[in-house]
C-alpha cells in the first residue's frame, strides 16, 4: 500500500539570520560597493565594517530564500521540514526555535561548529533591499553530506539559487532530491545568480525541475533578453520543460505551462515598507496551492496575496497575529474557491 509523504515540503538553502537596517542612498554610495538591489557574498570582516557603519543596531529575523519560503508554507499549513546547516551560536539556537514554532520539523538540519550565517538588508527609501551574506556555518554544508535519506519521505524539495554559488552541492541536492522521488523546484533567486549560472541552469532543466520561479531582472538575465515581454519570456521558459512562474513585482505575474499561459493580477499595496522576502511569500503560497491541488491561477492568486502582505512589513516575515487572519481569509472553503 503506497504510504503518504512524511513531509509534503522541504525546503533547501541556508538558514540565515537576517539582519534589518533602514538607510538613505547614500549609504549605500559611501560604504557598500556593488549594484543597488543585488546580493553579494562577503566575510566576516567586511560584514563587520558594513555593520559599524550603521547609525544603529539592525533589526533581526529568520531569513535565507528557501527558509522564508518554507517558514510560510508551514504556516499556511503544508507539513515541512528543512534541510540546511545551522551554526553553533545564540542566533542558531533562536532560528531552530522560531522554525519549531512555526511547525517546522527540525530533524533534518545539520550543524556547524562556526558561528550562524547573516544576511545583513540594507532597505532604501524606494523599499528596495540590497543584501550582503556572510555564510558562516551555512558555507560548510557539503556534497558528502547529502544523501537519499535526507530527502526520504518528502514529497517536494524547493531548492534556492543561492545554493548554485557553490556548484557541486546544487548537484548533489539536486540528485539526492530526484533519487528520493521528490518533484522540485528552484527559485533562481538572484539576477547574479544566473549570470553566473547560465549553462547549468539549462542543463538542469532538461535533466528535470518541475518549477522554476524567477523575477524581472532573473528571467531577462537568464535569456540575455531585455526587450520580450515577460509574457513572452514565461512561455520560453517553460518551453524548456518546465512550470514557470514569472513575477514581475506591482504588474502581478505570468504562470506557463506546456501550452498553457496564466496572467496573475497584481494585488495594490498602498504603502511598501520593505520587499524582502515578498518573492519567497510568493513561491510559498505557490507552492502551498499548487502541492494542494489548486489551480494555477488560483496557486497565482494566492501567492501574489502573501507576497503584498510581506512588503506592508518591514523584514521577510509577516507578523504572527497579522498571518493569522491573512490566513483565516484566504483559506476559508469560501474564499478558496474564489482565489
Amino acid at each position: 500500500m503506497h504510504q503518504p509523504s512524511s513531509f509534503e515540503l522541504i525546503g533547501v538553502g541556508s538558514p540565515i539570520m537576517d539582519l534589518l537596517a533602514r538607510v538613505p542612498d547614500t549609504f549605500l554610495e559611501q560604504n557598500v560597493s556593488g549594484d543597488k538591489g543585488g546580493m553579494v557574498l562577503v566575510d566576516h570582516d567586511e560584514m563587520q565594517r558594513i555593520l559599524t557603519c550603521l547609525d544603529g543596531e539592525p533589526a533581526y529575523s529568520t531569513g535565507g530564500s528557501a527558509a522564508n519560503a518554507t517558514y510560510n508554507a508551514s504556516r499556511l499549513g503544508l507539513r515541512t521540514t528543512f534541510l540546511g546547516k545551522l551554526g553553533n551560536d545564540r542566533l542558531s539556537t533562536i532560528y531552530r526555535h522560531a522554525f519549531e514554532r512555526a511547525g517546522v520539523n527540525p530533524s533534518r538540519f545539520k550543524h556547524a561548529e562556526q558561528a550562524n550565517a547573516r544576511c545583513l538588508a540594507l532597505v532604501t527609501p524606494d523599499a528596495q533591499r540590497t543584501m550582503r551574506t556572510c555564510l558562516g556555518a551555512a558555507m560548510t554544508l557539503s556534497p558528502a553530506e547529502i544523501s537519499v535519506a535526507d530527502f526520504a519521505a518528502c514529497k517536494h524539495a524547493h531548492i534556492e539559487g543561492y545554493l548554485v554559488f557553490n556548484r557541486a552541492l546544487a548537484d548533489a541536492v539536486l540528485t539526492a532530491a530526484r533519487d528520493a522521488g521528490c518533484t522540485t523546484s528552484l527559485d533562481l533567486s538572484s539576477f547574479e545568480v544566473v549570470n553566473a549560472s547560465r549553462d547549468w541552469l539549462f542543463n538542469q532543466f532538461r535533466r528535470g525541475i518541475d518549477v522554476v520561479f524567477a523575477n524581472e531582472d532573473e528571467i531577462r538575465t537568464l535569456f540575455e533578453d531585455h526587450k520580450s515581454s515577460y509574457e513572452s519570456l514565461a512561455r520560453r521558459l517553460a518551453d524548456h520543460g518546465v512550470l514557470a512562474a514569472v513575477k514581475v513585482g506591482k504588474d502581478g505575474a505570468w504562470i506557463a505551462h506546456d501550452s498553457a499561459l496564466h496572467r496573475i493580477e497584481p494585488v495594490p499595496v498602498a504603502d511598501v515598507i520593505d520587499t524582502n522576502g515578498a518573492g519567497d511569500a510568493w513561491a510559498a503560497g505557490f507552492l502551498f496551492g499548487h502541492l494542494r491541488g489548486m489551480t494555477l491561477p488560483q496557486c497565482g492568486a494566492l501567492a501574489s496575496t502573501l507576497g503584498a502582505e510581506t512588503v506592508m512589513h518591514m523584514g521577510p516575515i509577516i507578523p504572527d497575529t497579522d498571518f493569522e487572519v491573512l490566513r483565516a481569509r484566504l483559506l476559508t472553503p469560501a474564499s478558496a474557491a474564489q482565489t
